[in-house]
């Protein structure tokens, strides 16, 4: 005979990143990461902030999963939150009813979080917009859900499309949501110079009057255009 699984478990102790190499996210736009990444690593478009004036943030994931319409594993991650962390919840995208409202975003702050994704729905915009902190989520409902479990905190979990190990770093800003592996923040980190430079370049150019596309010319010049005109 099976034993009753336990309502809520919760890991304490997983790798991660150096304070050191998370501090490099800090305001880089999200597109830089993704073109780093090979024109991945963003969560589904739908994840937006709850405030678009407070959207900005780089922290470390804490993972956590729970059930549609449940937030116990989100309260259970409040448990193991250190200063500079971002707590990443899975909710299966459900919209019914809010897993977040302003006291649990108040509370994450207070332990030091830098923002909150949630992939589901929240409640309470004008006391999250009050707490100051980064909450990005699929949208908004008044609806109030339950903390009756299961859940799990601190173990991989599917957010947006996206799969997110504790430890992983997370960047967020108007576009979006990235995350950075934990095993490819180093690599990252060294292409992410040249990503720069070439953006500066391109911005230079437009700056100077560029209107049309490198690639189409080339295209043209190789034949590989059929312009169709009519008289």
């Amino acid at each position: 005979m099976l034993e009753e699984p336990p309502i809520l478990q919760i890991r304490r102790r997983f790798p991660r990143p150096p304070r050191e190499l998370v501090a490099h996210f800090e305001g880089v736009p999200t597109g830089f990461l993704v073109d780093c990444m090979d024109g991945r690593g963003a969560l589904d478009a739908a994840l937006k902030p709850v405030d678009p004036g407070c959207a900005v943030f780089a922290g470390i994931a804490v993972t956590c999963l729970c059930g549609p319409g449940d937030n116990l594993a989100i309260l259970g991650a409040l448990e193991v939150l250190e200063p500079g962390d971002v707590i990443v919840a899975a909710a299966d995208g459900f919209s019914g009813l809010a897993v977040t409202g302003d006291r649990v975003a108040g509370m994450a702050r207070n332990q030091g979080a830098v923002a909150m994704v949630i992939d589901g729905t929240v409640r309470d915009t004008p006391g999250i917009r009050a707490a100051g902190l980064p909450v990005f989520c699929r949208g908004v409902t008044p609806n109030s859900c339950a903390a009756s479990g299961p859940g799990t905190v601190g173990e991989p979990v599917v957010v947006g499309g996206v799969a997110v190990a504790p430890g992983d770093v997370v960047v967020g800003d108007l576009d979006g949501v990235v995350i950075v592996p934990r095993t490819k923040i180093e690599a990252v980190l060294r292409k992410l110079n040249q990503v720069r430079e070439a953006e500066a370049a391109m911005d230079a150019k437009v700056a100077a009057g560029l209107g049309r596309s490198s690639r189409i010319a080339e295209l043209i010049e190789a034949g590989k255009v059929r312009f169709i005109d009519e008289d």
